[in-house]
């Protein structure tokens, strides 16, 4: 796999070089970025930056996983200016490896500290709330679970739903693992496979199976269900917020300048443009996602940030994701 991703990296690389050789007469810079988050999801908030800034911006979409993987296969050899990761682990990842360079503190700053790496090799764009998604027909209110460990409970059994090949899913089971270690992370994993969890391919899945009573409740991020509501505002199905656990933890989709650009200002331009009021905005109408940025509201369907309680985690180690698979393969959930 990991030569299979090189070569696909190195053949990138060439393919993206020749397209900055053919562009060079051009009177617009090029600025290339590699994109973990979904193409028609950020697409048109891309163009509109390439438009603002005056900039030839070229994106490379792919999974944010497998995108950080080509960056450290590609070393300095690559052309990447800007990583647009899909979760904080990725970009931890890559500010491990010192594929990364620091961001500006007056950037850093329009973030609240929570959403960004320490030592300023990341800054969160958007932010995704883990939730437990119930079947307003099928639970009352009085009985959801207060943590995610409640979920082992006989009268739970066979009525929840996960995703654990979905990487929100292992974001939030790394989170476990650096907030409650791994001994009771991998016991949690055993009794919910023994409770009877229900396995989907992805948090889509699961809204849907919910929707249908296929499921009392299940672990997904928060941005799915309004997909569902604005179509059909009888959905039945609501947000839980559990309190303090992994299970209310907010990872966030964020950048990262990598050591390999040569435009280094160009790409502060484009971190400055993605935290700027008209960015956030679109990421909170259009993506339903948290905007980060100081002084830009969430959508007012949403709990607010300030009124969550998600586990007190540095996001950036939620870069142990080769770990947390070897914890689900020996739970035997994946």
């Amino acid at each position: 796999m990991r030569k299979k991703l090189l070569l696909t990296g190195l053949i990138a690389s060439l393919v993206i070089c020749a397209g900055c050789e053919a562009f060079s007469n051009n009177s617009k810079k090029i600025l290339i970025v590699y994109s973990g988050r979904n193409k028609k999801l950020v697409s048109p908030i891309l163009l509109q930056a390439e438009k603002d800034l005056n900039l030839d911006i070229r994106v490379r979409y792919g999974k944010t996983s497998e995108l950080a993987i080509a960056l450290l296969e590609e070393g300095d050899k690559s052309k990447a200016d800007v990583f647009f990761g899909q979760d904080a682990g990725a970009l931890g990842a890559l500010e491990q490896q010192q594929r990364t360079k620091t961001i500006p503190s007056e950037l850093l700053e329009q973030v609240d500290s929570r959403f960004r790496s320490p030592t300023g090799n990341w800054i969160g764009i958007s932010g995704r709330a883990r939730v437990v998604d119930y079947n307003t027909k099928l639970v009352k209110q009085s009985d959801l679970p207060k943590t995610v460990w409640e979920l082992t409970e006989p009268k739970w059994r066979g009525k929840v739903a996960w995703a654990p090949t979905n990487g929100s899913f292992q974001s939030f089971v790394t989170g476990m693992r650096v907030a409650e270690g791994d001994e009771k992370t991998l016991e949690w994993l055993k009794a919910m496979k023994a409770n009877g969890v229900k396995k989907y391919g992805n948090n889509v899945s699961i809204v849907k199976a919910l929707g249908r009573g296929e499921v009392h409740l299940g672990l997904v991020n928060h941005y799915y269900l309004p997909r569902f509501t604005k179509d059909d505002p009888n959905f039945p199905v609501a947000h839980h917020f559990t309190n303090g656990d992994a299970g209310a933890m907010i990872n966030v989709a964020g950048l990262a300048i990598l050591k390999t650009t040569n435009q280094e200002e160009d790409a502060q331009k484009f971190v400055k443009y993605m935290v700027s009021s008209e960015a956030q905005k679109y990421f909170a109408s259009k993506t339903n996602e948290y905007p980060l940025a100081k002084g830009v509201e969430a959508d007012s369907s949403l709990v607010p940030l300030s009124e969550l309680n998600p586990p007190k985690i540095d996001l950036s180690e939620l870069s142990s994701l080769e770990e947390t698979l070897k914890l689900l393969q020996k739970a035997g959930v994946v």
